[in-house]
């Protein structure tokens, strides 16, 4: 089969060796990348440099192999056409229509999807002008992905720098994957909790759980790639912020809680895949619980946490607002995984429960999973085993069904 063809366009921006780095993630994943730096880019990163990353000659200037007509060619054959970093001057020439370069030309020809990674001071990002240009790029269809909250160039923080190249990356896999319904979440705001809580005894000990944030995490890049808006409530995972997602992070249940609630109030879908614990100490210790010689284990008594889930369930501040929840389970006496997952539907009052067996390379801590989907509906959908990016397309895709039944 032949390989996906991107169209990687860099403007002039100190993030553009940046983009070198997502170049690299995209040839070594199977991608045949063509890069189109404008002038301002080459001023940061050679030609040279581009071309022998890519294994393609560099495109930068219209009369570069006029008989070829580049700036229709390139932009007529291309999968995808992604622009890292797009500057402030960039997104307002595209937005404008212009083309007086070959990257702004290829944009107007192209008839795929075309996504705008912005890196940029936080007050260029946030002036009206900008604003104004990224709402009449997505109101086309583009793709303008949310910069991240960071270091910036120099002394300065805020929101404006570029996503993790390696979350870029994956950004742009999901979205050649999923390119028939790549628009399908659009206009949509979706929340997604992810990892596992922690409940502190004293200033080092915790109670907590094996979560690592992997499946919550490729919920929100599905989400995050499929258009939507996504507010991604992370507890204690170490993992680098999806593109395009903006990320709370959290420490404990209460703190989750919280979290949720408010970002909730305005979304369309709320994703619980975060493990929450049930139980936390009664009473915190403001001191390390010392281990002195001859003293008896400390006891420590514990009171349930609240439930995040059943209250999302019963208050549900939208309408047709659509609650996920999760059940990491096991068996027992009293009952298989499954059983117990159905029980905790009915129980929390959510419209789908993403029932898996935990155990060993399976659930918690590892990149794959297997799941059985069960509708409050009574429908079963079973994910076999397999890549938890895939078990995350087929829950937006249960979660667009069930906005359609309406």
């Amino acid at each position: 089969m032949a390989r996906p063809r991107v169209i990687l366009g860099v403007s002039g921006g100190i993030a553009a060796y940046k983009a070198a780095e997502v170049l690299r993630g995209l040839t070594e994943t199977g991608h045949d990348v063509h890069v189109v730096p404008t002038a301002a880019a080459l001023r940061f990163v050679g030609a040279a440099t581009w071309a022998a990353l890519s294994g393609n000659p560099v495109s930068s200037d219209v009369w570069d192999d006029v008989h070829e007509v580049p700036h229709v060619r390139l932009g007529q054959q291309a999968d995808l056409v992604i622009v890292v970093p797009a500057s402030a001057d960039l997104l307002a020439r595209a937005a404008h229509g212009l083309a007086d370069d070959l990257l702004t030309s290829v944009l107007l020809t192209a008839r795929c999807p075309v996504v705008y990674v912005p890196a940029m001071h936080t007050e260029m990002w946030e002036h009206p002008a900008t604003a104004d240009n990224v709402a009449a790029l997505r109101s086309r269809g583009a793709i303008v992905v949310e910069p991240a909250v960071g270091r910036l160039t120099g002394p300065d923080s805020g929101r404006g720098r570029l996503p993790d190249p390696d979350e870029i990356v994956h950004f742009v896999r999901e979205l050649l994957a999923e390119a028939p319904a790549a628009a399908d979440l659009a206009g949509r705001h979706v929340v997604v909790s992810a990892g596992g809580t922690r409940e502190y005894i004293d200033p080092v000990r915790f109670i907590s759980n094996r979560s690592s944030g992997r499946q919550g995490y490729a919920l929100a890049r599905a989400a995050a790639a499929r258009g939507a808006k996504v507010t991604l409530v992370s507890a204690n995972v170490t993992l680098p912020d999806p593109a395009g997602v903006d990320v709370v992070r959290v420490v404990s249940a209460a703190e989750m809680r919280d979290a949720v609630l408010d970002a909730a109030a305005t979304a369309d879908a709320v994703v619980m895949a975060a493990a929450v614990a049930d139980f936390r100490p009664k009473s915190y210790a403001a001191a390390k619980i010392k281990k002195a010689p001859g003293t008896a284990a400390p006891t420590v008594e514990l009171e349930r946490t609240g439930d995040i889930l059943a209250e999302l369930a019963a208050s549900r501040p939208r309408a047709r607002q659509v609650i996920v929840g999760f059940a990491a389970e096991t068996g027992d006496a009293t009952g298989t995984a499954f059983e117990h997952g159905r029980a905790k539907l009915v129980a929390k009052g959510c419209d789908l429960m993403v029932v898996n067996e935990v155990g060993v390379n399976r659930g918690f801590e590892s990149d794959r999973n297997e799941a059985v989907v069960l509708g409050a509906d009574g429908s079963v959908t079973p994910v076999p085993f397999g890549p938890k990016a895939a078990l995350a397309h087929v829950v937006w895709d249960l979660v667009l069904a069930r906005w359609a039944d309406g």
